[in-house]
């Protein structure tokens, strides 16, 4: 086992940043719930979903609930994934239940709205950024996500797919249980949260990978370097292999560089005023670090 997982890193889990991003989201989960979600019987995914069809199904507690379910998964991100995450994830979910404990006692639980689509919708954003902020700051307060990523190293389905399987049964319970309208609507409600919470851990500018592969292969380099101001990387390979003259290739220069997806359109059409045949395709990134991925240069008319 890694140092990483036997160690904890009280740094990490002291630093100030961590510790507002983690306190920022429990209020803004904690609001969700009090505000939008529980007023309605609407659920959100995971263990939070489980303990809300409890809660409203049999009377128990939700606090308790949130801690008492949650503490198998805590403990298996403490074995599997990092002791430095299973501390931070511990004090996002006793947080959350003290913010919710504060709430109560405000007296809101007939909700901020009586509009059963606005509730759907900013109770999912809240949750969301509340869920996107405590993951950004290490923390967890939803231990669905440790044991998704436990099945998935020993399973055949992807994480996506053993985390829409999962959710799929906890709205299944909760058109059982309250109706097929409040299930309806906490569809919505997971779906805005995981759209947030996409936007707040990964950034709302997304990054795409431009590869090209040109006959004018040093005029695209100096064109992207020199005057969009980006960096690339060069692989050495070769161009060619058609159907009709499979046997003819020519060693190339595949360029790839790392664009916003506001400067893709930009980029190609400079590109194919140098070389209209340039062939290049696009990807879509999940995350950028290091490197030169802001535009330093000048901009290209």
């Amino acid at each position: 086992m890694s140092t990483y997982k036997q160690e904890i890193d009280w740094r990490a889990v002291f630093d100030p940043v961590s510790i507002f991003y983690i306190v920022a989201g429990v209020i803004c989960a904690a609001l969700s719930l009090k505000g939008f979600m529980l007023p309605n019987k609407f659920l959100d995914g995971g263990v939070t979903g489980i303990a809300i069809i409890v809660n409203l199904h049999y009377g128990i507690n939700l606090n308790v609930l949130l801690v008492v379910i949650n503490i198998p998964f805590l403990y298996l991100g403490w074995k599997k994934i990092g002791k430095t995450f299973a501390v931070q994830s511990t004090f996002s979910v006793f947080l959350l239940v003290v913010v919710l404990e504060l709430l109560g006692l405000m007296n809101i639980e007939d909700g901020v709205t009586a509009d059963l689509v606005l509730s759907a919708v900013f109770g999912g954003v809240l949750m969301g950024v509340g869920i996107g902020l405590i993951i950004r700051g290490g923390g967890l307060i939803d231990g669905f996500e440790v044991i998704t990523e436990f099945v998935q190293k020993n399973s055949p389905l992807s994480a996506g797919e053993i985390t829409v399987f999962l959710n799929s049964l906890i709205m299944l319970f909760a058109a059982i249980f309250f109706g097929i309208e409040p299930a309806m609507y906490s569809i919505l409600t997971y779906y805005t949260a995981i759209k947030m919470t996409d936007y707040v851990v990964e950034g709302f500018e997304e990054y795409t990978a431009l590869t090209v592969i040109s006959r004018e292969e040093e005029k695209v380099k100096e064109l992207i370097v020199k005057e969009f101001g980006k960096a690339i990387s060069v692989y050495k390979g070769e161009r060619g292999y058609l159907p009709e003259t499979f046997h003819i290739k020519h060693p190339c220069d595949i360029i790839m560089t790392v664009v916003t997806r506001l400067e893709v359109h930009r980029m190609k059409e400079a590109i194919q005023h140098i070389d209209p045949k340039a062939f290049f395709y696009v990807q879509t990134i999940k995350e950028v670090k290091g490197g030169i991925i802001k535009r330093v240069g000048k901009k290209h008319s």
